[in-house]
């Protein structure tokens, strides 16, 4: 079981005081454990990239992090600017704003430069902000995820005021169906935890605390 929790597992750096030695380590760990990926901001992906190559551990990224309130062109080019660094995944940030306006039109839009910008070229995941939407906008960002072709709906950033909830993966994932990717983010920090998540429905995990989940120890980490 920890094994197949390993290959579950975004080991995850993104706070923005992360070194370069930092990040070094957490690709080191990435290719011992045999993580799915390392999650690192844009700056690191090339860095990431060349320390991982020839290993099956994917780099990924986020994209409008963590407000989501930059524009879809933005997004759309640091998606672009990202994948040709070496991104094979990219994590991207609606905008929040927009959809708790009642703007569905703007927040699919920005959506679509992401997976547009993506398509053929790297795997894209929609985080949504759980903590920061009811359960009505929750399923409304995720339909519009889907609608736009994403790969995976995310529930959190780590950075906002809370994290994953059993409750908002099975939620998450009654609403996208079986065929669209979850992942739960921000405050799974045991092995216990990790589990609840996959049961509720998650297929990816989020965490700076991988390795620890691995070794079966709980983290204190806030990710």
């Amino acid at each position: 079981m920890t094994n197949n929790i390993a290959k579950m597992i975004d080991h995850t750096l993104l706070k923005p005081e992360a070194t370069k030695s930092q990040i070094q380590s957490l690709c080191e760990e990435a290719r011992e454990y045999s993580f799915a990926s390392v999650c690192v901001n844009p700056t690191w992906v090339k860095y990431a990239a060349d320390l991982l190559q020839g290993s099956d551990v994917k780099v990924c990224t986020v994209i409008g992090f963590p407000l989501g309130a930059t524009t879809p062109e933005t997004k759309a080019f640091e998606t672009k600017n990202a994948i040709e660094n070496g991104a094979e995944e990219v994590d991207m940030v609606i905008n929040i704003g927009a959809l708790k306006s009642g703007d569905l039109e703007l927040v699919e839009q920005d959506i679509l430069a992401v997976t547009n910008a993506a398509k053929g070229k790297a795997i894209t995941k929609v985080i949504i902000e759980t903590c920061l939407l009811t359960d009505e906008e929750k399923i409304r960002a995720c339909e519009l995820a889907v609608k736009a072709g994403t790969d995976y709906v995310k529930t959190s950033t780590g950075f906002s005021t809370g994290g994953a909830t059993v409750e908002d993966i099975a939620l998450m994932r009654k609403t996208v169906g079986p065929n669209i990717g979850v992942k739960a983010s921000g405050g799974v920090r045991s092995p216990e935890d990790a589990q609840q998540m996959i049961e509720a429905g998650a297929t990816r995990i989020g965490a700076s605390s991988g390795v620890k989940i691995v070794q079966g120890l709980t983290s204190d980490s806030d990710y």
